[in-house]
Order: structure tokens, then sequence, then C-alpha cells
């Protein structure tokens, strides 16, 4: 296998590196003295870093691989995922000020002090398999794609390559180093896939030329609004069953969430999540149109441009379009989203294992044991995902970001319900939360397993008449509506079925237990400026909606 960079590609990818090493180190020199330095990095960090590492969290290489191979396969529909920058001032707006008001460090602690510890346990133990079964193993393959497509080794050799690199300055430097590599990440991700957006519509002859090569072939490509029959993107499920998605995945886990935590005040944390907000807006422009521009040059050049495989569309673009040196940068910028990806998903299974499950075993550990405990985690979590490649390598098939969509669909329906009925009504009992996510769980393996048992029937089109395939066939945003409606009737019938909670030990956590000064500190805690940011970002987000409409 050849590598596409030239020695001054090489170059730059090598700077790169030492500024991220310079970075990580320049950090590890100043030593995490406790566990709210490891996981937190002290609660003392800007808006600017919080919001740059909000971004470079969420946005991996399995947005870069992923998001251009659904880009180039489907078109705009996924693009109400991006849009999720509303979903993102909700976090700064709604649920901030009571996560920082109840002191927490991870969402398990959050539901322990809201309802009790069985909501802990249940969410510590459900997050840390969810992250190993998809962000773990989804960002390695999508980096194992990218590694070996750019730099012509092995598939296996870059992936493991780039994993333990991330892990080893993860383990050392714990939520410092990764929020400040982050930060320098996002920039390079970000002037790395501008850069390729450009060149490709000088290819193509412009934004008019691109639409219309590709509405000769794909009308509907241009389209987000598909009809609510649509089996793979209809709107009803897009919008809605998307939201659901987005409240659960922006607002109550901890892999984002916990960049805001390192706040050390909620308005701080606020603009840190409205600037993270505007810069979730730019994976259209960097990686969905780079995906169809890559589809329009294989329809207006077919002779010397080719994609075997969707999700290989970014890095055909990176290979056929770019000049030396660039390719370096833009290879250094998809390191870039696979290993801030990692790094967070490393420190966050790293923070919940440690603060959730080790602490509440042994109570009495000194500081100094919970650091060792957390770094030895995170070098778990480092081998977990290095086990998962080959299984990755066989689910990879398909379109990436679909797949991973496909299954936050149904892990998100109750969660979302708990933590945001938790917050808006005070009436939520422990019981009623712990049973809603308890049901939900079962509807989650009921969904999978009857999709993976029936799918032989599902990709030739026979019909199976009986309810389990009725089941498995509803779409899996719509799906995610349905499941969120029955674990809204389930909360709310247990909650009235069952004794109310004790107002005075929830005292701050849910709208109704708000005290004088609370309000008085949440009304304190933004300025005019935070308020018109918040509203134009909306305005932009309802415009692009409206002009993708085919």
């Amino acid at each position: 296998m050849e590598t596409v960079l030239e020695t001054l590609d090489w170059w730059v990818l090598g700077l790169y590196f030492l500024a991220l090493l310079a970075v990580a180190a320049w950090v590890v020199l100043q030593k995490n003295k406790n566990t709210e330095d490891y996981f937190l990095a002290g609660r003392n960090v800007g808006w600017f870093v919080i919001g740059a590492s909000i971004f470079a969290s969420n946005i991996g290489s399995e947005h870069v691989v992923g998001l251009a191979g659904t880009g180039f396969e489907s078109g705009t529909p996924m693009a109400h995922y991006e849009l999720h920058a509303w979903i993102v001032l909700l976090l700064g707006w709604l649920f901030l000020p009571f996560y920082i008001r109840s002191g927490a460090f991870t969402m398990p602690e959050f539901l322990e002090k809201r309802f009790d510890s069985r909501s802990r346990w249940f969410l510590s133990v459900f997050s840390l398999v969810a992250y190993v079964l998809t962000k773990v193993s989804v960002t390695i393959y999508a980096g194992g794609i990218v590694v070996s497509e750019l730099l012509g080794i092995p598939f296996w050799y870059g992936a493991i390559g780039v994993v333990l690199f991330t892990g080893l300055y993860t383990i050392i430097g714990g939520m410092k180093a990764v929020i400040y590599t982050e930060t320098l990440q996002t920039v390079i991700l970000i002037a790395g896939s501008l850069i390729i957006t450009y060149l490709g519509l000088q290819e193509i002859g412009g934004w008019d030329e691109l639409q219309s090569t590709v509405r000769e072939v794909s009308p509907q490509h241009f389209n987000m609004w598909r009809p609510m029959s649509d089996p793979d993107f209809p709107w009803t499920g897009l919008l809605f069953g998307g939201t659901i998605v987005g409240i659960w995945y922006w607002c109550t886990d901890q892999y984002i969430v916990q960049r805001t935590l390192a706040a050390n005040n909620i308005k701080i944390g606020r603009r840190g999540a409205i600037f993270g907000a505007y810069l979730k807006l730019m994976p259209i422009l960097i990686f969905l149109i780079p995906g169809i521009i890559a589809f329009a040059l294989t329809v207006k050049y077919p002779e010397t441009f080719t994609v075997d495989r969707a999700d290989r569309a970014f890095p055909v673009l990176v290979k056929a379009l770019l000049p030396v040196g660039l390719k370096g940068l833009v290879a250094g910028g998809l390191m870039a989203a696979l290993m801030s990806s990692l790094a967070s998903v490393f420190n966050s299974c790293s923070t919940i294992f440690t603060i959730d499950i080790y602490k509440k075993l042994k109570p009495n550990k000194s500081e100094k044991e919970l650091l060792r405990i957390g770094k030895v985690a995170t070098g778990i979590i480092v081998v977990l995902g290095i086990i998962w490649i080959p299984i990755m390598q066989k689910i990879g098939g398909g379109v990436m970001y679909q797949y991973l969509q496909n299954v936050q669909s149904y892990i998100a329906p109750p969660v979302t319900t708990v933590f945001l009925l938790g917050i808006i009504w005070k009436r939520v009992t422990p019981k009623a939360a712990i049973t809603t996510l308890m049901v939900g769980l079962f509807l989650l393996v009921l969904r999978l397993g009857s999709e993976i048992y029936y799918q032989p029937q599902i990709t030739s089109g026979e019909e199976v008449n009986n309810w389990l395939f009725y089941f498995a066939t509803i779409n899996f945003a719509h799906m995610a509506i349905f499941m969120f409606i029955f674990s809204v009737i389930l909360c709310v019938s247990v909650s009235l079925a069952t004794a109310p909670p004790d107002y005075a030990k929830i005292s701050g956590l849910s709208f109704g237990t708000l005290s004088a000064e609370d309000k008085a500190a949440t009304k304190g805690s933004y300025d005019t400026i935070d308020v018109v940011l918040s509203v134009v970002l909306v305005i932009i987000v309802i415009a692009i909606l409206s002009y993708f409409t085919g």
C-alpha cells in the first residue's frame, strides 16, 4: 500500500505532532493534585477552550469518514443531526445550571443526587458498555480507515498506533491534557477541512454547478425533508426523533457535559456551550458538502475519479485534490479528529468508573489512590478499544454515521426522559426514574435483537407476518419517538402512583425546588450578548433548514 504523502507533507505532519506533544507536555508538567484536577481540569477552564473541546469531542473521525460518506450516498438529510447546534444551547441555558449547582463530577452522580443510588449505578454501567460498543469502537474503526488510506500502512498498524499515542497522553495528563490538546486540534481540523471544501468546489465549478450536476442523477440529494413514508430519512423521524437523540447526547451524556463542568461558574460554562454551538454548524460545510462534492466528481469525471465505497469519500478527496504540504495538514486534521474523540471517551470512561463505581465501592480511598485507579481505568479502556477493532471491521461495511445514529436512537429515549422530566418536574420519583431506565433497556435489547434476527428478510425485502418483524422494521428515527412517548407516559404514571420525593433533599435540582437565591444566581449568570448570540444561532439553524428543501 502506497502513501499519498510526500516529503513536505511528512514535515507538516511531524510539526503538527510536535505541537501536540508540546501542549501535552506543558499540561503534564503542571501536575494533577487531585481528582478535580485530573477529571475536570480543576474546574478552571475558559469559555473558548470549553467550546473548542465540545466541538472536538463530538467531531471524531467517524464524522469525517461517516458524515462525508452519508453526504456521498444520500445527500443532506443527515444534516438534521448537525443542526443540533440549538440543542447545545439547551445544555447551557436549561441543564447546566442544575448540574453545576449540584456539584456533581458525573451525570450518574447527578442522578443519585436527584433520585437515588439505583439510577446512578444503572447509568454508570450502561454508559461504560455503550461507550465501548459505540464511541470507542466506531472511532477506532474510522481512524483505521483514515490512517491506512493516507499513510499507506495496514489498517491495524494505523489504528493501534493512534490509539496508543492518544491513550498515553490521556493517562498521564487527564482532563487538562484532553481539553487543551483538543483546542489545538479544533483549529487544525477546521482549517484542513475548509481547504478541501474550497478546492472541491473549485474542481467541480462552483456551488451552482455542484447542485446541477448532482440533481441530474439524484434529484433528492439536496432535500433534507423527505416524505414521512421514506424508509431511511422521514422528516418526522429526523426532526423529532433526532431531537430526542440530540438532547440525550448534548445535554445528558458525560462525554460532552464533562467539558462544561470544567468551568468554574455557570456563566463561563454557558458561554462555552454557546461557542460550541456555533462550531457545531461547521460539519455541514466541512464534511457533508465534501461528500456531496465527491459524488458530483464521480458523476462528472467518472474516468478519473472513483469512490468504491461511500465511507472512503473523504480520504479519496484528500488524495485527489490536495497539493503537496496541504495533504500533511489535512492528514493531521483527520488524525486530530480521531485523537480528540478517543481522548474524550477515554477520559469520560475513566471518570465514570473511578467516581461512580470504584469510589462508591471503596469510599475511604485517598485522592492519590483514586488518581491511580483513574489512570488504570483509562489503560483498560484503551485495551478494550483495540480488542474491538476486528469486530468493527466486520460491522463497518455500511455507512458508519448512519449505523451510529441507529444505535443511539434506541439508547436515548429513556435517558432523555429521566433527565428532562427530572429537571422540569419536581414530582418525578426515584422509583419512576429507575423503572423508566430499566424498561428502556429491555426495549433497546428487544429492538436490536429483532433487527439482527430479521436482517436477512429486511435486506431481501421479504415480508414476515408477525409483530416482532414489524417492530424490527420501524424506521430507527420513528422508533426513537415511540420509545420516548412510551418512556414519558411510564415515568409520569409511576411518579403519580408513588409517594412524592423529599423536596428538601432535592432542593435546587428541579425547577419546582429552586430557592430565591438560586433564581437570583441564575438571572445574574448571563448578559445581553449571551441572549443575542443564542437567538442569532437559532435563526441560522432555521435558515439552513429552509434552504435545503430540494
